[in-house]
This record gives structure tokens, C-alpha cells and sequence, in this order.
């Protein structure tokens, strides 16, 4: 991967300056996923906050969004 994970929220808004791809959405994962379990909130606190009703996503893109994040928090385990 190209870009570092992310250790800040500040870090996290840096990665909207670029165009996205790919390995910028991975990184941007990996970095909510840290900053999540470095405040102690759990796998399932941030599926929870994924799955609220959001106009960015539909229903359907928050339940894979959330699949994917925790695949994504199992691997960084």
C-alpha cells in the first residue's frame, strides 16, 4: 500500500486532498479502524455507527461498507 494508515482524524481529512482510488479507501479504512481501537470503542460500536441511516449511502452500500470494515478489523487483529 502506498499511503501510511492514517494515526489522526486530521490524517484521515489529508486523504480527501487526493483523488480517490483504491488504495487511498483502504487506507482511510485501516485508519478509522485505529483510531477506533485506540479510543476503546469496539468491532461492533462501529458497525453500529456504519449502519445509521446516512444520505451518502444507501441501505444496501452501509451493510457491504460494514462487512468490509469488519473483515478489514479482523485482519489488522
Amino acid at each position: 500500500m502506498d499511503y501510511p494508515i492514517p494515526a489522526t482524524h486530521q490524517e484521515l481529512l489529508a486523504l480527501r486532498q487526493g483523488p480517490v482510488d483504491t488504495e487511498i479507501v483502504a487506507s482511510a479504512i485501516a485508519g478509522v479502524i485505529r483510531l477506533a481501537q485506540s479510543q476503546g470503542r469496539s468491532l461492533d460500536d462501529l458497525k453500529a455507527e456504519l449502519l445509521e441511516e446516512d444520505p451518502l449511502l444507501d441501505a444496501q452500500e452501509r451493510a457491504w461498507l460494514s462487512e468490509m470494515v469488519a473483515s478489514a478489523w479482523n485482519d489488522l487483529a
